[in-house]
């Protein structure tokens, strides 16, 4: 799965889940701020992404996440694993 693919799939998720525009989903939205999101919402994201990648994901590894970025870069070191 490459960067691109995650990305993609990424703002489908946050579009599906939490109607966000794909447009705003950029690199360097914050969850929190630009997106909307609270913690809950982050739950329900893991939860997909952990779908997607086939690996559990722990809390602790998404703590420091704030940005989609963030989550991209996260899932990609999962996938790579």
């Amino acid at each position: 799965m490459t960067r691109e693919d995650i990305i993609l799939k990424l703002q489908s998720y946050l579009e599906e889940l939490f109607e966000v525009d794909p447009a705003d989903a950029t690199l360097d939205a914050s969850l929190y701020e630009d997106l909307d999101m609270d913690s809950i919402d982050a739950v329900d994201l893991v939860i997909k992404l952990q779908e997607l990648t086939g690996k559990k994901i722990a809390p602790e590894d998404f703590k420091s996440v704030r940005t989609v970025g963030d989550v991209v870069d996260q899932v990609e070191a999962l996938v790579s694993q």
